[in-house]
């Protein structure tokens, strides 16, 4: 009989060889304190990894809007959305959405993997569709298309010139799909959105961008780099889950297509839907970044001072147009042990991000600075970093932008 714990613990074990092991910090976030949290123990750290990019997690309107639907709508949504799971904060998140992005319709998904994979997979199977995808796209985007079933194409990452050869070698009137990201974020790098949107339009393929680490950032009212850039996209796909700071995630596009994902895609029919309280509180979060700058503008100065920061103490930090700043380390192990020493020596909590995330040989760890890391915070980081890589023996470098 064979032994199956033996054979999974073997994976593992090959995990842990390879410095690969994720090991998970139990945190205690505090409401008005971030990006200060607690550890089981008690200890204080600083977070430097979250996806709260603006701490919206834990404004008062938010918070707030939560507690509003909790007592007046109870705890849990019910059911799926067709069966008893749809209410009112759902259908007016949606509607606030669409016109976040200028689209007919929208539809929330209790994650942004999810909303990829609904999403993508649906299209493949109902236009028959070639899906053209980024090389770089996320696992979600990858998976949606996997399970669509269809044929599909991969381009060099931002490689305008290999998409146009890749639709050429298709019919004019095929339905064809090309899915791409705005913002990448491991690299932190833009994708060049108007000359892919142009391109696609030529081909007659429609167009599918994950704006997952660009809603609420970039681009009036938080629309995206997409918007940002005033380039009309097909089919929008967003998560609530970052600059929003709560949960969840959707798509937005016309009318017909959200129907016919809404109607087809397994992982929206049979997922109980978004909580009440969640579904509130993304609503009060994307109302209050449509009317407020002022977190945009403070995160983009603070990512801007984290890097320079950075980069004055001679630390490899990966020049990028976005928020995101990758310090490479190019190592599993040493990328662990920098994160372990950083939060047991420092206080400082940054996850090591490795394979399968990013190839070999391109270990990081990523940092994403908010508008409440102040200029202590930074000062701090950059001391921490620079005596972890003294320790470690890291060499320092500057990178080519």
């Amino acid at each position: 009989m064979p032994d199956y714990d033996a054979l999974l613990a073997s994976h593992l074990d090959a995990l842990r060889a390879e410095g690969r092991y994720r090991h998970f910090l139990t945190l205690q976030r505090q409401a008005g304190a971030f990006p200060r949290a607690l550890r089981a123990d008690g200890r204080p750290v600083t977070v430097w990894c979250s996806n709260d990019y603006l701490g919206m997690g834990q404004h008062p309107a938010v918070r707030e809007a939560m507690i509003a639907a909790i007592r007046e709508d109870g705890a849990g949504a019910g059911g799926t959305r067709n069966i008893s799971g749809t209410g009112r904060h759902h259908v007016a998140l949606e509607a606030e959405l669409a016109s976040v992005h200028g689209k007919e319709a929208a539809l929330v998904f209790n994650s942004g993997f999810t909303a990829n994979e609904a999403a993508l997979s649906t299209l493949a199977m109902l236009l028959g569709a070639t899906i053209l995808s980024d090389a770089d796209n996320h696992a979600s985007m990858i998976a949606g298309i996997r399970n669509g079933r269809g044929p599909k194409k991969v381009f060099r990452h931002n490689d305008v010139a290999h998409l146009a050869e890749l639709l050429a070698e298709l019919p004019p009137e095929a339905p064809k799909v090309v899915a791409f990201e705005s913002v990448y974020s491991m690299d932190g790098d833009i994708a060049p959105i108007r000359r892919i949107a142009e391109l696609a339009r030529r081909h007659n393929a429609l167009t599918y961008i994950d704006e997952v680490h660009a809603v609420g950032l970039y681009g009036p009212g938080g629309a995206g780099v997409a918007a940002r850039e005033g380039v009309e996209i097909d089919v929008v796909e967003g998560t609530l889950g970052k600059a929003y700071g709560v949960g969840g995630g959707y798509v937005a596009g016309s009318a017909t297509l959200i129907d016919a994902i809404r109607s087809f895609a397994p992982g929206f029919i049979f997922s109980t839907t978004l909580t009440p309280a969640v579904a509130a509180g993304a609503l009060a979060s994307v109302r209050h970044l449509r009317a407020s700058d002022t977190e945009r503008t403070a995160h983009q100065e603070r990512a801007r001072a984290t890097r320079a920061a950075l980069r004055a103490e001679g630390l490899p930090v990966l020049e990028c147009p976005s928020h995101i700043v990758p310090v490479m380390v190019r190592d599993a192990t040493l990328c662990r042990e920098a994160s372990e020493m950083l939060l047991e020596e420092h206080g400082v909590y940054i996850q090591p991000i490795n394979f399968p995330t990013v190839p070999r040989g391109t270990e990081r760890l990523r940092i994403t600075p908010t508008p409440l890391h102040d200029d202590a915070a930074i000062a701090s980081l950059a001391g921490a970093l620079s005596a972890v890589w003294d320790r470690l023996g890291l060499p320092r470098q500057r990178l080519a932008a």
